[in-house]
């Protein structure tokens, strides 16, 4: 109970700076997910319902803010990305045939995968709209390539579960398309929208990109434990023919080859239960999660320095802090 209270009081602090500015946001994503359709409206309702920590728009809120003053423009980047990650999960959870997102149905599950697709699309468009709003032609580019690079993630997993999905370097390519793209966008996103220079757009990018890594592996690590808060049982990723790098690194490590038979049967789609437990118990025995949690650590010191040279206002540079101690350290 104790880290779980300490993690909200460490969420409430972070909002601390712009909570003004976050109520905006959360009005006009709310404002966007409404329609008068039965059936839509009901889909949107279940997404709107499921809250969450609203990670992405805290960050695009405090960065935009370090470089200048919040705006509509802001805002409204805020509200598509938001709307073009949520989509990107609904079509995810078709892809991967998931029936939870973070402890509760998914959508597909709650009605079928052709609903879950036309949400997500009708969720796109939407986004667009908002993106559009920012007037600003820059920020328009960003989030149509964000688009693309988040499907072509996805693609790259899909087509890495065809090799061994042994290497370390595609690993990091998967996340950097998946996950660091979206936080590197929306850091860049933020700082054009207060018309910050080349510079400092590219290290609020930077400082993003590494969030998003951290984000992954931490996001990783959950799936060799049990958690009912996340609504993702232990092996999951395995189940799924994903192999993360915390059995990536055991492998290397320890090269043995029943182990690397089983890493085989996961990318094959043939694993047991029992088997994946197995390689579970592997990579905890053999450093994979010290290992991940060291990457951790070494992203976490590098968005420390942007925070130390670039921030500063000291409010926010306290609130920049805590977003990556919570990012790192989260516990769902």
């Amino acid at each position: 109970m104790y880290e779980i209270s300490e993690s909200m009081d460490n969420l409430l602090q972070i909002q601390v700076p712009i909570q003004e500015q976050l109520n905006d946001f959360v009005e006009l994503f709310n404002r966007s997910l409404s329609h008068t359709d039965g059936l839509l409206n009901q889909a949107l309702a279940h997404i709107q319902n499921r809250g969450g920590k609203r990670m992405r728009p805290l960050l695009i809120l405090l960065m935009a803010k370090n470089y200048g003053l919040i705006n509509d423009s802001t805002l409204n980047g805020a509200v598509g990305l938001e709307l073009l990650h949520t989509a990107s999960l609904l079509h995810d959870d078709v892809v991967d045939e998931s029936k939870q997102r973070r402890g509760q149905a998914s959508v597909n599950a709650l009605y079928d995968n052709k609903v879950a697709v036309l949400v997500g699309d009708y969720l796109l468009s939407t986004s667009m709209l908002h993106v559009s709003k920012t007037h600003n032609e820059r920020i328009f580019q960003l989030v149509a390539e964000l688009g693309r690079t988040l499907s072509n993630g996805e693609i790259l997993q899909l087509t890495n579960d065809e090799n061994d999905g042994l290497s370390e370097e595609v690993y990091y390519e998967v996340i950097r398309q998946k996950t660091a793209a979206l936080f590197e966008t929306c850091c860049a996103v933020a700082a054009i929208s207060v018309a910050a220079d080349a510079d400092e757009v590219s290290e609020a990018a930077e400082f993003g990109r590494n969030i998003g890594t951290i984000f992954q592996i931490r996001d990783d690590i959950f799936d060799y434990y049990d958690s009912k808060e996340i609504g993702k049982p232990t092996g999951n990723d395995m189940a799924e023919g994903k192999l993360t790098l915390p059995i990536i690194y055991a492998l290397r490590k320890n090269d043995d080859l029943l182990m690397r038979s089983l890493a085989k049967k996961v990318k094959y789609g043939s694993v047991t239960t029992d088997e994946i437990a197995v390689l579970v118990n592997f990579a905890k025995q053999n450093g994979g999660i010290e290992y991940a949690e060291q990457k951790m650590v070494e992203l976490s010191e590098e968005c420390r320095k942007f925070v130390r040279n670039h921030v500063k206002d000291a409010e926010l540079s306290k609130a920049l802090l805590l977003y990556v101690d919570y990012v790192s350290s989260r516990s769902m």
